[in-house]
């Protein structure tokens, strides 16, 4: 059932095939410009919960089994070869820089650190202590969107696939990005036969 020898994939912070990362883009300034800020909030607890739903009636041994997974549109080649704790992991690591990332741009500063997909990958020993983790991770974007009344900022931070984005952007990144990561959930867990 699971992966014996670790596979070869491309490096973290790859990206994406040249098309796919176009799609995307166009996927993801279209949904910036037409998804209100209620819909974005609805949207991310939805997936926050349909993920908690997914992972707590897990064993430790399920959740911490690495399996490689075909390659979701959207996902990094090097993030195939993951198991849910480690998934948990990365959302729990991209969560809280966005959430970081709206608090400084609502503030009108910019983030110091460059945004980069291959800075954000998570360690392979990861426990069960991620679930409330990756859990307050999410509430953690929430509360920093609740705390500017405007989210269309002036500043704006670089993300490393879809370039300059006010707050609303990432914030609209953050249901985005959860709604991607949940579908790899499901596939490893499809792999582990749950």
């Amino acid at each position: 059932m699971t992966d014996p020898v670790e596979p070869k994939l491309a490096a973290p912070g790859a990206g994406l095939p040249w098309p796919e990362r176009l799609i995307a883009s166009l996927m993801v300034k279209r949904g910036i410009r037409r998804t209100s800020r209620q819909e974005v909030s609805a949207l991310l607890a939805d997936e926050c919960q349909l993920i908690l739903d997914l992972v707590t009636p897990l064993s430790a041994a399920t959740t911490s089994r690495r399996v490689l997974i075909k390659r979701l549109r959207g996902l990094e080649d090097s993030s195939r070869y993951w198991s849910v704790f480690m998934t948990l992991d990365h959302l729990r690591i991209v969560n809280s820089g966005i959430a970081e990332a709206i608090t400084l741009l609502g503030q009108g500063k910019v983030p110091e650190r460059e945004a980069s997909t291959a800075t954000v990958k998570p360690v392979t020993d990861m426990d069960e202590s991620v679930v409330e983790q990756f859990a307050n991770s999410c509430e953690a974007i929430e509360q920093a969107a609740r705390s500017f009344p405007d989210l269309r900022t002036k500043v704006r931070y670089a993300h490393p696939w879809f370039g300059e984005l006010e707050a609303a952007g990432w914030y609209f990144m953050s249901a985005f990005h959860l709604r991607l990561h949940r579908k790899q959930i499901e596939a490893i867990l499809k792999k582990l036969g749950n």
